[in-house]
């Protein structure tokens, strides 16, 4: 052969794997990608199965606490808040603001013992505690998964590829704030 055709062969045969390495960071972005979209589903299912079980919750306490509309009212807005966030960034605000309305009902809850005492109020606060768990799971999976593709994105030669493509997208943390980090990590036992 000459030495034309072992220098053809051998152009050939670099091009085949750069288009090869190409093609398998894409497909790792795109793993990547759907991934962080389950992990956000997953996120999203938890919130609205939360949110399904406050009105159960409220109602419950309404009917040993008639005067806490204020209280009812601020969880009513808080649900509608999470129900309706579009962005990871809103629904962490609007999870926050969810944390402060539960909590305020729960203190109300103290001050009925015939409430706390209540079949039914103890079944939703144990369903709560469950989804709650599932929500602060969901939460560290979706992270670990922005954090790896954000991590790809930014390093080469990843980065080349995602900017000749233009497609993959930095993706926000779901964080809580450091008040309410400080307020799961020390997170008192209610017990009714």
């Amino acid at each position: 052969m000459s030495t034309g055709g072992i220098i053809a062969i051998v152009i050939v045969l670099v091009i085949v794997a750069i288009i090869g390495m190409i093609i398998g960071i894409y497909n790792s972005l795109v793993k990547l990608d759907e991934r962080v979209n389950e992990a956000w589903s997953d996120i999203t299912v938890q919130l609205k199965y939360r949110a399904d079980l406050i009105p159960n919750v409220v109602e419950t306490v309404k009917g040993y606490a008639k005067h806490e509309n204020e209280t009812f009212k601020m969880v009513t807005e808080a649900r509608s808040a999470v129900m309706g966030a579009k962005t990871v960034k809103q629904a962490a605000e609007a999870e926050k603001e969810m944390q402060g309305a539960l909590g305020r009902i729960f203190a109300i809850a103290e001050s009925y013992p015939e409430l706390k005492a209540n079949t039914n109020f103890v079944k939703l606060q144990e369903q709560l505690q469950d989804v709650e768990d599932k929500i602060q799971a969901a939460r560290r999976f979706y992270n670990a998964g922005a954090k790896e593709l954000n991590t790809k994105i930014k390093t080469f030669p990843t980065n080349f590829v995602n900017n000749m493509i233009g497609h993959f997208k930095k993706r926000d943390y779901f964080e809580v704030a450091e008040s309410e980090k400080a307020k799961i990590e020390k997170a008192p036992e209610v017990k009714f």
